[in-house]
């Protein structure tokens, strides 16, 4: 009776949903070793990372922006990354990543109580500030940008990339 009930609350759930709704991001674990998961899984690709958190004004203005980066740019893996040192913000992060159009990005969200120890295994230099943007070409060149991503310099990115491939 038990797995009756669950199957027909499971069923109204499903009939339920808005059609088309875009499913809520999955935020992946940024633990230690993550960076170079992360590095290995995007080896060869084009690919932004952006890091962000909920807390930060520019990231609000920028997320959407990155959104309809991603949208018109397939060819290029976009990998968002909440860094806030605000814990247990899973709730906004999802809201703001799903609102931005960054629901189908590859999310993560830092995890572990040392944060200095993340950001010294993506750049022993970086001291926290966000919003923080890496390239990675094709080849593993990282251009960092400090600060908002200017989408102009994201679309002469991509199109090095392009003629990079050739």
């Amino acid at each position: 009776m038990k797995r009756l009930l669950l199957a027909v609350i499971f069923l109204i759930a499903c009939l339920g949903a808005a059609p088309g709704a875009e499913t809520p991001p999955e935020l992946k674990p940024f633990v230690r070793g993550s960076w170079q998961d992360m590095l290995r899984a995007h080896a060869g690709r084009p690919t932004l990372v952006h890091f962000w958190g909920v807390t930060c004004g520019p990231c609000k203005v920028e997320l959407p922006l990155l959104g309809q980066f991603m949208k018109d740019h397939s060819e290029v893996d976009v990998v968002m990354i909440s860094a806030d040192l605000v814990p247990n913000l899973d709730s906004a992060t999802r809201a703001m990543l799903q609102k931005a159009g960054l629901a189908s990005a590859e999310n993560w969200i830092f995890s572990d109580g040392f944060v200095e120890r993340l950001r010294f295994e993506i750049d022993p230099a970086w001291q926290g500030d966000i919003p923080r943007t890496l390239l990675i070409a094709r080849d593993g060149t990282v251009t960092t940008i400090e600060g908002s991503a200017e989408i102009p310099d994201l679309e002469k990115w991509v199109v090095q990339q392009k003629t990079a491939s050739k």
